[in-house]
C-alpha cells in the first residue's frame, strides 16, 4: 500500500468543500457568535461579563488570558456543558442555550473538543479510545476502520495503536485526544489549553497539527496562557481578563 502524504491524509479527513477553499483571512460567514454573553455561577462568582465577538468559518483563533480569566468557560458554553446566564451563544446558526436532548447531541457531533487533561479511558487502547466516538455516533465497523488509519497517521501514532494510555508520553496522550476529537471530521474544533502540560517541542507539534486541520477547512479555537506560543503563530488573538474580552 503506498504511503500517503500529510496532504492526502487531511484531504481524506476533510474532503474539499466550499468552506475549505475560502480565505481564512476574510471569512464571509460566522461559525461562532457570542452576543452580549454573561455567565454567573450559583455561588455568585462572575465568569464572563457582556462578552461579544465572532469567529468566521475556517478561522483559527487563539483565546489568551491568565488562569481563571474565563477562557475555559467560553469553550464550555460553546459545546453546551454550561449555559449562559445572559445573552446568546450561536454555533453554526444554532443557539446553544436553546438546544435540548437530541438537538444538543446533534450539535455536539459538529464539535471536536480537545482537553488539557486528555480524558482518555485508561482500560482502552489508543485505537479504542479514538473509535469510541464513532461507535457512539452509530458508524459502521467498516467506516470506523476507514477513518482510523489516516487519523492515526496524521497525529503520528500508527505504531502506538495498541498501546494503553499509561504506556504513552504526555505528548502522545494529547495526540490521542486530538485524534479522538477529529476522527468524525467536525467542522469546529475546540482545544482547551492543549499544550498546558507539555514541553515547548511537543506544544509546537500540537499546534502544527491544529493548523493543518485549519488549513483544510476546520474552524479552530484554542485557549492558552502561553504567550510565547501565540507569538510564533501569525493568527488572530483575543484576550480574556476578568471575564471581559480585549481584542489584539
Amino acid at each position: 500500500m503506498p504511503t500517503l502524504t500529510a496532504k492526502e491524509i487531511l484531504e481524506q479527513q476533510f474532503p474539499a468543500s466550499e468552506t475549505a477553499t475560502k480565505s481564512v483571512e476574510t471569512p464571509t460567514e460566522f461559525c461562532v457568535e457570542f452576543r452580549n454573553v454573561s455567565k454567573v455561577y450559583e455561588n455568585g462568582r462572575g465568569a464572563l461579563s457582556n462578552v461579544s465577538f465572532q469567529v468566521g468559518k475556517g478561522e483559527f483563533l487563539f483565546i489568551t488570558g491568565p488562569s481563571g480569566s474565563g477562557k475555559s468557560t467560553l469553550l464550555k458554553l460553546l459545546y453546551g456543558e454550561q449555559i449562559a446566564s445572559q445573552g446568546e451563544v450561536i454555533v453554526n446558526g444554532q443557539n446553544v442555550g436553546l438546544q435540548r436532548g437530541n438537538q444538543l447531541s446533534y450539535l455536539r457531533r459538529q464539535i471536536g473538543v480537545i482537553f488539557q487533561d486528555y480524558k482518555l479511558i485508561p482500560q482502552r487502547t489508543v485505537t479504542e479510545n479514538i473509535s469510541v466516538v464513532l461507535q457512539a455516533q452509530g458508524y459502521t465497523r467498516k467506516e470506523i476502520q476507514r477513518r482510523l488509519e489516516p487519523t492515526l497517521k496524521l497525529v503520528g501514532l500508527q505504531t502506538k495503536a495498541n498501546c494503553f494510555p499509561e504506556q504513552l508520553s504526555g505528548g502522545e496522550q494529547q495526540r490521542v485526544s486530538i485524534a479522538r476529537a477529529i476522527v468524525a471530521t467536525p467542522p469546529l474544533i475546540l482545544a482547551d489549553e492543549p499544550t498546558g502540560n507539555l514541553d515547548p517541542d511537543n506544544s509546537w507539534q500540537i499546534i502544527q497539527i491544529l493548523r493543518k486541520l485549519n488549513h483544510f477547512g476546520a474552524t479552530v479555537i484554542v485557549t492558552t496562557h502561553d504567550e510565547q506560543l501565540v507569538r510564533r503563530c501569525d493568527t488572530r488573538v483575543v484576550r480574556v481578563c476578568n471575564g471581559e474580552i480585549y481584542r489584539r
